[in-house]
């Protein structure tokens, strides 16, 4: 299994009140037999603020395949964006730290140009919209199914009128008698 380590530096220099801001993301790209190629991971992110302070977080679920870019809206530590970035350790000042980073695309390996190239999109299968639209989906298909069902064991109704027997009524002998107001 090969396994190659890039490191991609951002620095800030002394940009307003962000004096020495080096964003360090570590990355490695490895060979997966089982899926046939290169994946790349964002293995760490360290941070170093105004050459004293330091964090460091791990992103082991921001991975891509090595051909394609990552993009995700929200990468973060928060978990209200799903904490793709765990502090790497709770005895280190990371734990106190809180980072954020909003449309997020990195690409690692083989790039060919200035742009990105297509993009693996960190958006989960099972959002809350696609999760009610199966729940409302399956509602929906059991009434129409127990509907089916009903029709299907309906009785029809002329079934029943061929099997009376036919009811005589004789007819009374005070009937066959002429009436006398008729003469």
């Amino acid at each position: 299994m090969a396994l190659f380590y890039r490191r991609l530096s951002l620095r800030f220099g002394d940009l307003e009140d962000l004096r020495g801001l080096v964003i360090r993301l570590q990355m490695s790209n490895t060979f997966y037999e089982a899926a046939g190629q290169n994946w790349f991971t964002l293995d760490s992110v360290h941070i170093h603020y105004n050459w004293t302070q330091e964090a460091t977080f791990n992103a082991s679920e921001v991975y891509a395949p090595a051909t394609s870019s990552y993009h995700c809206q929200h990468v973060s530590s928060l978990h209200k964006y799903d904490t793709l970035l765990v502090p790497s350790s709770h005895t280190d000042t990371s734990a106190n730290w809180h980072i954020t980073f909003t449309d997020f695309q990195i690409q690692a390996f083989n790039v060919q140009s200035d742009k990105f190239a297509s993009a693996s999109d960190c958006a989960t299968f099972l959002t809350p919209a696609i999760l009610m639209g199966l729940v409302t989906s399956l509602i929906l298909l059991l009434v129409l199914a127990y509907a089916l069902h009903m029709v299907v064991h309906l009785k029809h109704i002329d079934r029943y009128e061929e099997h009376k027997a036919t009811v005589y009524f004789p007819r009374s002998p005070e009937a066959e008698l002429p009436d006398k107001n008729s003469l």
